[in-house]
């Protein structure tokens, strides 16, 4: 992978949403007319920079990746946040961006709010592709909130309070993840580098806790979701990486869960991505590859 080509087509837009602007990527063709188009939605504590391996992957694609509410550049917008919240939004950036239905691509949280944009603007999406998120998750009952946090995101969510002194000193933060022990490179470099607000020696990653906190709650309570299961009529296809959030074997879902699911929904279907993690399934070449696949199969109305 050079990784060069999708850099030469990146370029950011802002869209009017409630509250302000948001901060939204583009990559791919100018013309939507040129180029199939998706809508790539990206994880709780993420931003569209985590999409970079996915464009280099599908140049001849047009990919609109907003920062979602609370997140990357998009991190002033004002709550109320959740699911139904996010789908407003991603229904204003197509409505601007893109003529027609999409397919969507959503990655851990990214994938619950694109379930839900499919049930509030039916419209404006032609299939999903769901990475690692957008069922339910596996969380026992009784939990508080902040219990809920702490048992799905655990040290993503504790960086969200941490300070930084400057952004070397964050990258080797980064390094020394285990999600990226072997899947390093220039993409990351920049993922993490755009992570960072202020200035030094009081660096903070993007993400507003208030928003983290907010939105894992609803995905574990929140009644969008499982209506928006429930009326669910469009292809959906689940992508599932059989490592988690700290490369720990235990995956976000467990084996066979999500097949669970597919039995009850007659328009999903499940397939496991061989040796990737809850982060590089979409942060690294070989998860990548395997989302660009399905998502070609998905444009192609396979």
């Amino acid at each position: 992978m050079t990784q060069t080509t999708s850099q030469q087509t990146y370029r950011t837009v802002e869209v009017p949403v409630r509250g302000g602007t948001m901060h939204t990527a583009i990559w791919g063709p100018e013309d939507s007319s040129d180029a199939p188009t998706i809508l790539a939605v990206h994880g709780v504590t993420a931003s569209h920079k985590c999409w970079a391996y996915l464009a280099e992957a599908l140049p001849d694609v047009r990919i609109i990746a907003p920062d979602l509410r609370g997140r990357g550049r998009s991190n002033a917008l004002p709550a109320p946040y959740g699911m139904t919240s996010h789908a407003e939004d991603l229904t204003a950036v197509l409505a601007e961006l893109a003529p027609g239905p999409v397919v969507v691509v959503g990655h851990s949280m990214g994938g619950f709010a694109s379930v839900v944009l499919s049930d509030l603007s039916p419209e404006r999406v032609r299939s999903l592709v769901l990475v690692d998120g957008g069922l339910p998750l596996q969380v026992p009952e009784g939990l508080s909130d902040a219990e809920i946090v702490s048992s799905i995101l655990g040290p993503a969510a504790e960086r969200l309070n941490a300070t930084f002194p400057s952004r070397e000193v964050y990258r080797s933060f980064w390094r020394k993840h285990p999600a990226f022990a072997s899947d390093w490179g220039p993409f990351v470099d920049d993922y993490v580098d755009y992570d960072l607000t202020g200035e030094a020696p009081e660096l903070k990653p993007a993400t507003r806790y208030e928003a983290m906190a907010e939105d894992t709650a609803d995905l574990h309570r929140g009644s969008s979701l499982l209506k928006a299961l429930a009326d669910l009529t469009v292809s959906t296809q689940v992508l599932r990486a059989p490592r988690g959030l700290l490369n720990e074997p235990a995956g976000l879902y467990a084996p066979g869960y999500l097949e669970t699911w597919a039995e009850k929904l007659p328009s999903l279907q499940v397939r496991d991505v061989p040796d990737v993690n809850h982060y590089t399934i979409i942060m690294g070449e070989r998860g990548a590859a395997a989302v660009a696949d399905t998502v070609r199969a998905a444009l192609a109305g396979e």
